[in-house]
């Protein structure tokens, strides 16, 4: 089996459809959460459930916050946007969603697929995050490999004798370059970055910062997080 890993779609719908276009026919799609808070929230829902059998789903902490009363990370008036965008079936599908899931995949054998961490899908940690702020979230795990998002940064590095990818973003990417971050997997992890037309967003208005022209950088983003990870 070869996998697909498409987390933090956020509802961009143009990013979603041009890496739609470039998954591999023998791959299977791995949701890896945080589908819809973003411009075409139930578009985007929508255009992945019409994928079917060959779709994985787990959910991201802005899929499980979309429910009122959960607790989390998204902002407050992003989320009230999406609720507004999306039916109660959409939000009880996406509130429903498992928080783990684990696939043989060719080559590497058990892998873990978590949105943050195989602990919740809140906890952040980044590129450089010292390992022992972060070993404790990947310690006694079965899986050699864990794939994860979240951070919407793309990075693979060794923490406690596990091999941990971050796909990066598919929507709303916190990287140098723009275009739509995901990762294959199978035999190898391979990180990917496909280019699309930003411009179908354009007269969209939503609460989110990135979707405007007051976009944060990567570099403002990592700072922030820096003070949110795991230990610090």
């Amino acid at each position: 089996m070869r996998v697909a890993a498409l987390y933090d779609v956020h509802g961009n719908l143009p990013a979603l459809e041009a890496v739609l276009a470039e998954v591999p026919g023998d791959a299977v799609i791995l949701v890896g959460g945080d589908v819809a808070m973003g411009p075409l929230p139930s578009d985007t829902l929508e255009r992945l459930r019409g994928v079917r059998d060959r779709v994985h789903w787990l959910r991201g902490n802005a899929d499980r916050e979309l429910m009122p009363g959960e607790e989390g990370l998204a902002p407050p008036d992003a989320l009230d946007w999406a609720r507004e965008q999306l039916s109660e079936e959409q939000i009880d599908f996406l509130h429903g969603l498992p928080e783990r899931v684990e696939l043989d995949i060719d080559g590497l054998g058990r892998v873990l697929f978590c949105h943050a961490s195989p602990r919740n899908d809140v906890d952040i940690f980044l590129e450089d995050t010292p390992e022992e702020q972060v070993a404790p979230l990947f310690a006694y795990l079965e899986a050699g490999t864990v794939v994860c998002g979240h951070t919407h940064m793309q990075f693979s590095r060794l923490i406690a004798g596990t091999h941990v990818v971050n796909a990066g973003s598919i929507g709303m990417p916190y990287e140098d370059e723009p275009g739509a971050y995901w990762a294959l997997l199978g035999p190898g992890a391979e990180h990917r970055r496909t280019e699309y037309d930003a411009t179908a967003l354009v007269g969209i208005e939503t609460p989110i910062r990135y979707f405007s022209d007051d976009r944060p950088s990567k570099a403002e983003v990592t700072e922030f997080f820096g003070t949110l990870a795991v230990g610090a």
